[in-house]
């Protein structure tokens, strides 16, 4: 009986670990079992991403309003386009909305940041798959350090 009782202890043992490593995998991923909501995709090239990822922030004012659902390169312009999944939750943007990619402190996660633009007559709000026009792209510290070195040098 000692042993069928030790063994039943084990079992609900490691049972546990594998619930809480499997709750530990899920938030630090960032992913979630239930779902976000209603979501709505819009689009925007940019000339250089830096190190921007899939699954990475979308925020406005520090708020995630949606995240990066993919990135490909325009066979035609030869620039990156970002798709990206907004939360229908949090609202709808004008269509002279911008988005910049944005740094998270000196060396932290790439993020986009949406800066609303105004709300005027004839201005619409951007929907399912429209496109995103006025784009930032990433600061990339390597070129950053370079243009310092040159220009100090170039005062010598």
């Amino acid at each position: 009986m000692s042993q069928r009782k030790l063994e039943i202890w084990v079992g609900l043992f490691v049972s546990v670990a594998i619930v809480s490593f499997a709750v530990l995998a899920f938030s630090v991923s960032g992913l979630s079992l239930k779902g976000e909501g209603d979501n709505y995709y819009l689009e925007a090239s940019f000339t250089n991403i830096g190190g921007l990822k899939p699954r990475a922030p979308v925020k406005l004012g520090g708020v995630v309003v949606g995240r990066v659902d993919s990135i490909y390169l325009d066979k035609e312009n030869y620039t990156p386009v970002v798709k990206m999944s907004m939360l229908e939750s949090q609202g709808f943007y004008p269509e002279t909305s911008s988005m910049a990619i944005l740094t998270s402190g000196l060396l932290g996660e790439q993020y986009i940041g949406l800066t609303p633009g105004f709300i005027d007559e004839g201005i619409d709000m951007l929907g399912d798959g429209d496109i995103v026009e006025d784009t930032k792209s990433a600061l990339v510290l390597e070129d950053l350090i370079g243009q310092f070195i040159y220009s100090i040098n170039k005062e010598d």
